[in-house]
């Protein structure tokens, strides 16, 4: 099974792109980010021509979130409301539209467009670390029903100094800072595992380049996009990639694709594909 992440950027604006990078890959799943699109101008019919199914949770302008399946999904949820009923800032929060999850082949996939938080000193820092918080809280209602999980999107964090073209001059500034991280590694506890970096332990690996600085052209970025899965998806992970060369396409999204190979459904026979002192 091929799980994909990729921070669009626009839906409208990247249709031809993302359609393009379909027909080539051929995801069973593939998560979006940045929609920035209200539901009914969802461009659905172009991902039904394809064959796919797709589900949406967008707003106009700003955030917004979908989820495209070569089959149809089960329990589609949307908002943080979903596994917070009744909870006050819960319901705040999902004035945004930024979280989706639904079932495929029985495994609970999360798609998460994360606040960037602007600058330490903003209110939309605050914001976003407020929304971690409840996020952890989401995570850990899911939980409760025992699902394999994938959580994946745009983090809009960089966990780790490997994960930045320049950590000493960036680290501790936004997408970067301590608060952020530690609220990050909180909500994924032992449950959940970075399974890039079990394939690509080494730096200079980016998904985000910074159209301002000319981040693309100096290759200059950091990886902000992930995907997390439980033990026991991470068991049978055979690879996981940014799919970069697409960043370098006319008018690109400033993300790339990240993509995740798992063996799924798996069965009793299948050999682990990690032993446990690894991750």
């Amino acid at each position: 099974m091929l799980i994909a992440t990729w921070n669009v950027n626009s839906i409208r604006t990247r249709l031809d792109q993302v359609k393009s990078w379909i027909k080539e890959v051929q995801p069973d799943l593939l998560c979006l980010q940045e929609t920035k699109v209200d539901d009914p101008f969802f461009p659905r019919k172009d991902f039904e021509d394809l064959e796919y199914k797709v589900y949406f949770h967008g707003q106009k302008s700003y955030n917004g979130v979908a989820i495209v399946s070569r089959q149809p999904l089960q329990d589609v949820r949307l908002g943080l409301t979903a596994e917070l009923p009744g909870n006050e800032i819960a319901n705040q929060l999902s004035e945004q539209k930024r979280v989706m999850s639904a079932l495929i082949d029985g495994i609970r996939v999360v798609n998460l467009y994360v606040p960037n938080g602007s600058s330490l000193t903003s209110e939309k820092y605050e914001y976003k670390i407020k929304w971690l918080n409840c996020l952890k809280s989401y995570l850990q209602a899911q939980g409760e029903r025992d699902e394999p999980l994938c959580i994946l999107g745009d983090f809009n964090i960089a966990l780790e100094a490997r994960d930045i073209h320049n950590p000493k001059r960036l680290t501790g500034g936004i997408m970067a800072s301590d608060k952020e991280r530690e609220a990050l590694q909180n909500l994924l506890g032992e449950r959940l595992h970075d399974v890039f970096r079990i394939f690509e332990p080494e730096t200079n690996h980016w998904s985000w380049w910074d159209y301002r600085s000319g981040g693309w052209e100096r290759d200059r970025g950091w990886r902000i996009d992930h995907i997390y899965l439980c033990d026991e998806l991470l068991q049978q992970a055979k690879s996981c990639v940014i799919d970069k060369k697409v960043r370098g396409n006319n008018q690109p999204s400033d993300h790339a694709p990240v993509v995740v190979e798992i063996n799924w459904p798996a069965s009793e026979e299948d050999e682990y594909s990690f032993d446990q002192e690894d991750f």
